[in-house]
C-alpha cells in the first residue's frame, strides 16, 4: 500500500490554510503508516477475504472534498482500487479545538483517518452495501482502539463523534 500526499486545488489557498492542511496531511500520513495499524489492516483484509492486490493506491488529499449536497467527504474508493482520503475543513477543526482542546482534536484527526481507511477498504468487498460497510467499520475501528496500549479518556467520545456524523 502506498500513501501519498497530493494537492488538487484550483484556487490558491492562503498561507495559513496551506500550513494547516500540510500539518493535517502529515498527521494522517504518519498515523496510517504506523506498523501496528498496518498489521491490523493486514489482519482485517485477511479476515474479510480482501486481496491486498485490490488496493492499487491510497492517497491523502491536502484539501477537503465537498459533495454537491454541501457535506464533506472523509474518503472514497473507486473500482480500480484507488482510495482517496480527505481532511475536515479548517473551520470545523477550529471549532473542535474550542470544544475538545488541541490534543483531542489530534486524536479525532487520527481516529477519523483510521476509520475512513477501514471504511474504504471494506468497500472493496462490499461495493454498494453502505449499511454493511458502516457496521463493519465501527466493529473493526472498535477492535483496533480497544487494543491500543495507551487509551485516551476521550477516545469513547471521539468514536461517538465519528459514527454519528
Amino acid at each position: 500500500m502506498r500513501i501519498t500526499v497530493r494537492s488538487k486545488k484550483l484556487v490558491e489557498p492562503s498561507r495559513n490554510h496551506l500550513s494547516f492542511y500540510r500539518k493535517y496531511a502529515l498527521v494522517v500520513f504518519n498515523t496510517l503508516r504506523k506498523p501496528l495499524f498496518q498489521k491490523f489492516l493486514s489482519w482485517m483484509l485477511r479476515r474479510e477475504e480482501i486481496k491486498k492486490n485490490k488496493v492499487k493506491d491510497v492517497q491523502i488529499r491536502m484539501f477537503p472534498f465537498k459533495k454537491e449536497n454541501g457535506n464533506g467527504l472523509a474518503g472514497k474508493c473507486n473500482s480500480e482500487g484507488e482510495i482517496l482520503l480527505y481532511p475536515k475543513r479548517l473551520e470545523f477543526c477550529r471549532n473542535q479545538i474550542q470544544e475538545l482542546g488541541k490534543e483531542n482534536l489530534n486524536l479525532y484527526i487520527k481516529s477519523r483517518a483510521r476509520a475512513a481507511l477501514i471504511h474504504e477498504l471494506l468497500h472493496l468487498r462490499y461495493v454498494s452495501d453502505e449499511e454493511r460497510v458502516r457496521e463493519l467499520t465501527k466493529k473493526y475501528f472498535n477492535i483496533f482502539t480497544k487494543h491500543q496500549p495507551t487509551q485516551n479518556s476521550n477516545a469513547h467520545n471521539i468514536a461517538k463523534m465519528l459514527f454519528t456524523q
